[in-house]
């Protein structure tokens, strides 16, 4: 399984959070211990009798190239088909027989392998781990299994106008770097990658420096530091800075046209910010604004948004989903949709609107609604030991740090309509327009004719 889709947190300065009048909030401490060789264990005791614990590795399809696009995600595969200690009917009994629970995914930017079970079989849990990340068997046969499996994965992917609309997105407008590779990798690769390029691959990237161990549930981090010690302490020193290469954003127009496709899907995007950009709360509060909408569910559980309650009057628009992906150094955000194509100039006008107001109208009340919106929706999403273990192995690759539950409050209540709409301003206004669309795109204009609107818009 891969994810493609995240948001993010910023880091500000003291004096804004300072401003923020949040009420004392208990939470447990997320502890972080770094081991000799660099190695980075965190952990947060939530109680319970289970727990989840997985490692987090800085390394994804944004660190592979043009040899080896796929690597990351096809090594996710290999993981759990054996090792020298354990076959692969083995390896399955052992977790059936602990009660436990494993799982894997890749995205653009790392890998993540985890497991959830009973706190007494943390050890075990641990050792599996290790185990499947470092001394997989990567035997000849398995890899001709799974080379097929990816290949069906890749056929599904192509039916998936979401999945195909981003994937076209990322390469056009990162072409020419890392970023723009998708996480699956090209079919051609996908055939041809061996042991040799798994092995590489693992040797290379798989270093402490970049590397996680993070558990949450009923959990003793002194417990999990030993156990981190006792099956990473091995590992060689390393970390990604020498492999990272800085994306650049080039605005682009793609087109799949596909006459027979009753609906248009696409993404109308500009350039976002990174993760850890002092922008990137505020345009988390600007998405949520934003909002999204779903013709078949209505509007979920959030309340309306004023684009929302806007083109749901419009029966040519099936869906449309607002996003903030942050990356390393960069991101994307903008609006995912399926609709009609005789309603495309409603929603681009909608949308472009929709841009303005956040730039220049938006008020104090919606505002303030807005980032107590935002704020339950993060935390709603950190309900259960899986959830938390994920969001404390993200932060610390993206951030170093696990940002506190009342930093983070105090961060989201310090934004101010000013700076919201001088944030909008900057990114949406000022940025530059891509979209790509699949169906029949002959009624979607140019991403020069979207901006001449908006400007047309603005005077």
């Amino acid at each position: 399984m891969y994810r493609r889709l995240a948001s993010g947190l910023f880091q500000t300065s003291q004096r804004k959070i300072a401003q923020a009048h949040a009420k004392p909030v208990f939470v447990p401490e997320t502890i972080v211990t770094t081991l000799p060789n660099g190695f980075r264990v965190a952990t947060e005791n939530t109680g319970g009798s289970t727990a989840t614990i997985g490692v987090f590795i800085d390394a994804g399809s944004r660190y592979e190239n043009a040899d080896n696009n796929g690597t990351a995600h096809f090594l996710e595969h290999m993981a759990f088909k054996g090792t020298p200690r354990r076959t692969r009917m083995g390896l399955e009994l052992e977790v059936e027989n602990i009660g436990a629970h494993l799982n894997a995914y890749t995205s653009r930017e790392s890998t993540t392998y985890y497991a959830k079970c009973f706190t007494e079989k943390l050890d075990q849990s641990v050792d599996i781990l290790s185990d499947i990340l470092l001394n997989s068997s990567l035997a000849k046969k398995d890899i001709e299994s799974e080379r097929g499996v990816i290949l069906r994965e890749m056929e599904e992917v192509a039916q998936n106008f979401q999945e195909v609309v981003f994937d076209d997105l990322h390469t056009s407008v990162f072409e020419g770097n890392p970023l723009s590779f998708t996480i699956l990798g090209p079919a051609k690769l996908i055939k041809t990658i061996n042991r040799d390029d798994l092995r590489s691959y693992i040797d290379t990237h798989y270093r402490s420096g970049r590397m996680v161990l993070a558990a949450a549930g009923g959990v003793n981090h002194d417990d999990v530091v030993k156990m981190a010690e006792k099956y990473f302490g091995g590992l060689k020193h390393g970390d990604s800075s020498s492999e990272f290469v800085p994306a650049v954003y080039t605005p682009s127009d793609v087109r799949g046209h596909i006459k027979d496709l009753p609906m248009l899907f696409g993404a109308l995007v500009v350039e976002g910010v990174s993760w850890t950009h002092e922008d990137n709360l505020a345009l988390m509060v600007a998405n949520t604004l934003m909002g999204e909408y779903d013709r078949m569910r209505g509007f979920g559980v959030n309340a309306p948004t004023q684009l929302a309650e806007l083109l749901s009057l419009d029966d040519g628009i099936q869906s449309f989903q607002s996003f903030n992906t942050c990356y390393k150094d960069t991101g994307l955000v903008g609006t995912y949709f399926v609709i009609d194509p005789k309603s495309v100039d409603n929603f681009i006008d909608s949308v472009l609107n929709q841009w303005i107001w956040l730039a220049s109208e938006v008020d104090q009340a919606t505002v303030d609604r807005a980032k107590r919106s935002l704020l339950t929706n993060i935390l709603l999403m950190l309900d259960g030991s899986t959830p938390v273990c994920e969001d404390i192995g993200r932060q610390l690759l993206c951030y170093g740090r696990r940002i506190p539950t009342p930093e983070l409050t105090a961060r989201i209540e310090s934004i101010t309509v000013q700076q919201l709409r001088e944030v909008c301003q900057k990114v949406f206004l000022e940025g530059k327009i891509s979209s790509t669309v699949v169906g029949p795109v002959n009624k979607w204009p140019s991403r020069e004719e979207i901006h001449g609107r908006l400007i047309r818009m603005i005077r």
